[in-house]
């Protein structure tokens, strides 16, 4: 297993590629279906695989969360992917994935690892609603694998969000519109249900007008329709988008594939990039910067995102 991940910190030059490198894993045979399924973490978000520890009980934990583990001092949560997804089966976990993303560490348990792959995102597709609908919106992405093998990729802010049943409303509520920028207008993109209600939040907070997307792709389409409609009165893009926030990992079109091509088009010119991304580590924020990204925040602060958002729509109106 160490085998398999000794090359992740390598893996940092995928930005502007619109690829992604997924490690696969397996929940166990299902006993409704007969089938066991094939899901994928961004190796990004993977801080190493192991054999699942010793897991100490807590009293009151969320459903799914077996319990608590010591790690290098520090006790993390520890999620068992198959009962939360809902996959009935009878093998016992036998591997830890430790993630982290959103400045959270946690362990998923899951029956076993596979291998390390490289895609393109235009391969993966937004899920068809009917296997959304019973996965409860849990998968964010699909792909079909040259072997015939599905893949689905799991929405990890969900999880994070479902499973630490955190009161946030508290951070919202403190969010005070700023007079001169209320009625502005954000374009943002992003393929996480949990993460799109969070910017909302916060936008309806700030009084701004904002435009959603679920992927790079249909986010670059909407852009382009923009420009469009701009160039047939005889103004600037700017005047109707004045900035664009977007996710890193995304179906069919990436953030950093995003920022690249609207970087390179003179049509979107003045509209500043803020990347909002789970994927918070330093390697990340300056493939960001490689691509053009004027600012980059993590996931999930509502006054963080409030402050960067403040920053980036002031200094665009000088």
């Amino acid at each position: 297993m160490s085998d398999l991940l000794k090359k992740i910190d390598a893996r940092t030059k995928l930005a502007g590629t619109n690829k992604l490198e997924i490690l696969l894993f397996t929940l166990g045979m299902d006993q409704r279906t007969g089938r066991r399924e094939n899901f994928g973490i961004n190796v990004f978000k993977v801080r190493e695989v192991m054999r699942t520890p010793e897991i100490t009980q807590a009293p009151e934990m969320p459903p799914a969360v077996e319990g608590m583990v010591s790690l290098r001092g520090n006790l993390i949560p520890v999620i068992d992917l198959a009962s939360y997804v809902g996959v009935q089966t009878e093998s016992k976990p036998e591997i830890m994935i430790v993630s982290e993303y959103n400045g959270h560490t946690q362990g998923f348990l899951v029956e076993a690892v596979d291998t390390i792959l490289r895609l393109d995102w235009s391969q993966m597709r937004v899920p068809p609603e009917m296997l959304n609908n019973n996965l409860r919106g849990l998968v964010t992405a699909v792909t079909e694998l040259d072997t015939g093998k599905l893949v689905m990729m799991l929405d990890v802010e969900k999880v994070l969000a479902e499973t630490n049943q955190i009161d946030d409303s508290h951070e919202f509520k403190a969010i005070q519109p700023v007079s001169d920028l209320v009625g502005k207008t954000v374009f943002y993109a992003d393929d996480s249900a949990v993460a799109r209600k969070q910017i909302q939040r916060t936008l309806d907070a700030l009084q701004l007008n904002y435009v959603e997307a679920i992927n790079g792709k249909r986010a670059w389409d909407e852009l382009q329709r923009i420009a469009s409609q701009a160039e047939a009165v005889g103004k600037p893009v700017k005047e109707f988008v004045h900035m664009i926030l977007t996710d890193v990992e995304m179906p069919e079109m990436d953030g950093y594939m995003l920022t690249k091509v609207i970087k390179s088009d003179p049509r979107f010119g003045g509209i500043p990039i803020l990347m909002h991304s789970s994927l918070s580590g330093m390697s990340n924020q300056k493939l960001g910067q490689s691509v053009g990204v004027d600012a980059y925040v993590a996931k999930f602060e509502p006054h963080k995102l409030t402050e960067a958002i403040t920053t980036m729509l002031r200094n665009a109106a000088q």
